[in-house]
């Protein structure tokens, strides 16, 4: 076992009889846990596993064979059940898998995996993918074009994320952590699992579907709602989404327990304005940066240091710096390389993200790549001006273009179809009145569908499909739908 793997498997031990996981009916306390760790520890080599995909809902399960896996050094393929059939036969074709744990019967037999035994199915591959050294985990990001993209992680990297968060949030023994988002999301398994574990601090697992989500974008609000105030937890992660479902609950009079201390958010760009509205109900919200390139978390706002609108400092076991272009460059932290290419050799990793620094803390600005300049040759990022839109309750998602355009255009989908224009008009307006004139929406126009994975619009995880709907939408901008929105022209 690595030394700091070793060291990981120590700590665990010292916590003894402490609860680490519940499910609402059983727990198993820290010495339990790594008992039941070294059977599956073993039952993995009886089956002479090498790489195991993890095709299951958030449970104890999940997380004994996640560990054990991380233990014996042999390598986990986590499956996103948001993922569609297509883009799972996807990742279990791309990395080689020849054990499959959990996931339906079609899909192994698709595979060609042999019939379930207690769960598991195997198969016998002629030929496996060449991985990186070290690689121990195999992460998908569902990416914004093609399949979804593996990132290839060893322990080492899992471990320090996970050791610099407990530093930095404070995580301790008397913690109650729930697990909101999908454990196959590198964020809840290294920040909802293995930084919980390192404090000693109990694990609160649920299905998703007790637990309100469903598939990738899927709420039941009043369940989870719920299940906050029935665990009383000490720490939740949340994507903005559930942040705004959160703060728009609270602001309507339901009350938290006062056992929660720190909300992270994170894995997309969140408002300014939401993020006032959390810190006007006191609430403990702590806006975080990371991708899985860097196995997760790279900044973090704390209780000890925390400026609103900024993704918080870099984590201790990295470092961040700027290039030239105001791109983000990560050292210290990085994956081995990405599935299928060379491993990387500079210690450096382009995040592709765009940001500034004040007094230490990261502000972001946008993706690189989906950056415009308009016919004035301003730069705009877009995901700006459609977090500004979607923080307003009218707007559930909106797409922003303005590439060569003298004014930015629009099309928005209402987050209640009997709206009318003139209350979208409205919005719209609103949020202009808070934007330089660059930025500002000039025209817009009523989405005809949600965007989503099914009809190619956006990613499984909720990411826009930006030369899609350009695909989808040029037509109509070249006709007279759109609506001018008043004072936006620059």
């Amino acid at each position: 076992m690595r030394p700091e793997l070793g060291a990981f498997w120590q700590t665990l031990a010292a916590h003894g009889s402490q609860v680490a996981l519940s499910d609402g009916s059983r727990t198993l306390s820290y010495t339990e846990l790594l008992i039941a760790v070294q059977q599956r520890m073993a039952q993995l080599v009886g089956l002479q596993a090498q790489r195991v995909a993890l095709c299951l809902d958030n449970s104890i399960d999940w997380v004994l064979w996640d560990l054990a896996l991380l233990f014996s050094g042999r390598v986990c393929v986590p499956v996103p059940a948001f993922f569609s059939d297509s883009q799972k036969v996807h990742v279990l074709e791309s990395s080689g898998v020849d054990t499959l744990i959990g996931g339906a019967d079609a899909l192994a037999s698709r595979c060609g995996f042999a019939a379930y035994s207690h769960g598991i199915a195997q198969r016998v591959l002629a030929t496996v993918p060449v991985l990186a050294e070290g690689t121990q985990k195999i992460t998908y990001t569902s990416g914004t074009t093609g399949q979804p993209k593996g990132v290839c992680l060893d322990a080492g990297v899992q471990v320090a994320v996970a050791q610099s968060l407990h530093q930095a949030t404070g995580a301790c023994a008397t913690d109650r952590h729930l697990c909101v988002l999908p454990l196959a999301t590198l964020l809840e398994n290294i920040a909802g699992i293995y930084t919980p574990l390192l404090a000693g601090a109990r694990i609160e697992l649920r299905a998703m579907a007790d637990i309100g989500l469903q598939g990738a974008s899927g709420l039941d609000l009043p369940r989870l709602l719920g299940n906050v105030l029935a665990i009383t937890p000490s720490s939740l992660i949340l994507v903005p989404q559930l942040l705004m479902a959160l703060v728009s609950a609270v602001e309507r009079g339901m009350r938290l327990p006062a056992s929660l201390r720190f909300v992270a958010v994170g894995g997309g760009r969140v408002a300014p304005q939401l993020l006032q509205r959390a810190e006007a109900l006191g609430l403990p919200v702590f806006e975080g940066y990371g991708l899985s390139e860097c196995a997760s978390v790279v900044c973090l706002n704390t209780p000890q240091a925390r400026r609103l609108g900024a993704v918080g400092q870099p984590l201790p076991h990295l470092q961040v710096c700027l290039a030239a272009d105001g791109e983000v460059l990560v050292r210290g932290a990085r994956m081995l390389a990405y599935l299928g290419e060379a491993p990387l050799t500079d210690d450096w990793l382009a995040t592709g993200d765009l940001g500034h620094f004040e007094q230490g803390f990261l502000v972001l600005h946008g993706r690189k790549k989906h950056q415009f300049i308009t016919a004035y040759g301003r730069n705009v990022n877009p995901e700006w001006v459609e977090a500004e839109l979607t923080q307003q309750a009218p707007i559930a998602q909106a797409w922003i273009h303005g590439e060569a355009l003298p004014g930015n255009l629009a099309v928005l989908v209402p987050r209640d179809a009997v709206l009318s224009d003139a209350e979208l008009g409205a919005v719209v307006t609103q949020v202009n009145a808070g934007l330089p004139d660059y930025a500002r929406v000039y025209q817009w126009l009523r989405a005809d569908q949600a965007f989503s994975p099914a009809n190619g619009l956006a990613t499984a995880n909720g990411r826009l499909r930006r030369a899609a709907l350009w695909a989808h939408y040029e037509g109509h901008f070249a006709n007279s739908s759109m609506t001018n929105a008043s004072d936006s022209h620059p």
